[in-house]
């Protein structure tokens, strides 16, 4: 009798660690960035209202190096025969810009490596707003606004 107990106290308790193990979502419950090591980016624009009503559906760069820095060193010594894209690509080390469009809100969502990379957007309107913002990409999601203060450059357009 008590074999007969134990036989179904263990079959029992298989049973219903099975019934939740079914349960459990696919992948152990980790999202597809945390899995290969992404970081969810939320970009959202904010031109404020002294900008209201202009299209914020505009092309955002990031770049795992900051590009104007590539570029001034670029310029100033000079590469016999290398392409400022070549060089580019080398100074990136196999990594490579990432370009995502913003919806109509204002908003996109795009997946980085974690480490530092570079902002850069370019609103254009009256007065055109330029961002090139570095950011450290770590952790599960982060979130990223362009607004006209943390802006690089604001110029008047003719």
């Amino acid at each position: 009798m008590t074999l007969v107990l134990q036989a179904t106290l263990v079959t029992g308790l298989f049973s219903a660690g099975w019934l939740i193990y079914q349960k459990l979502p696919a992948g152990g419950g980790l999202k597809e960035t945390e899995k290969s090591g992404e970081t969810t980016i939320r970009l959202i624009m904010r031109p404020g209202p002294e900008l209201a009503g202009l299209a914020v559906n505009i092309s955002v760069e990031l770049y795992p190096v900051d590009i104007v820095a590539v570029q001034h060193e670029y310029l100033i010594e000079r590469r016999a025969g290398k392409r400022f894209g070549d060089f580019l690509t080398e100074r990136m080390n196999g990594r490579t810009p990432i370009t995502v469009q913003l919806d109509g809100q204002g908003q996109a969502v795009v997946a980085l490596r974690p480490g530092n990379w570079w902002v850069h957007a370019v609103l254009a309107g009256d007065e055109d707003l330029e961002w090139r913002l570095p950011i450290r990409v770590s952790g599960p999601g982060q979130t990223i606004e362009l607004t006209p203060q943390n802006a690089y450059a604001r110029t008047k357009s003719f």
